[in-house]
């Protein structure tokens, strides 16, 4: 086999691009391959009308960088702009009222959070006795930093 016979078949490298972008891209979602997969439609466009292969290449590959420079941010941005601003998981802690049930120290102690939840805690000050309102001001790993409540511009 020739290369010429190989060249008369490239469309079909095209098209296994295509698939294979386009099945890639299914799984990481975040437009990369999608455009790489547009941009290699344009290569299978030029080979269909006989263009020769460094156009096609060249063709897709300056596709492929408009693409993903000039189009993927917005869509992107477009997606996103829907997405639920609510903080979750440790970053919903911070900030949360909660409730000494152990003494706590720089060392130890035990606070029962708003949710319900009831963590082991520490203090930079003074010892906070069991009752009293505390806010949450850092999480690190399962342990949780406190500061007495402000209530009406002074502290509980």
């Amino acid at each position: 086999m020739d290369i010429t016979t190989l060249l008369q078949f490239v469309w079909v490298a095209w098209l296994v691009l295509i698939v294979l972008f386009l099945v890639i891209e299914m799984f990481t979602l975040e437009f990369t391959f999608l455009m790489l997969g547009i941009a290699s439609l344009l290569g299978l466009v030029t080979a269909l009308f006989g263009g020769p292969l460094w156009l096609q290449l060249v063709l897709a590959a300056v596709a492929g960088v408009l693409l993903i420079f000039l189009l993927k941010p917005p869509l992107l941005r477009r997606l996103r702009r829907g997405a639920d601003e609510a903080k979750s998981n440790v970053d919903a802690l911070i900030g949360m009222a909660g409730i000494v049930v152990q003494t706590t120290t720089a060392t130890e102690g035990r606070v029962k959070l708003s949710n319900g939840d009831v963590w082991t805690a520490r203090t930079h000050g003074l010892p906070l006795a069991p009752e009293t309102p505390v806010t949450v001001t850092v999480i690190r790993g399962a342990l949780a930093e406190v500061v007495p409540a402000r209530i009406e511009g002074t502290y509980a």
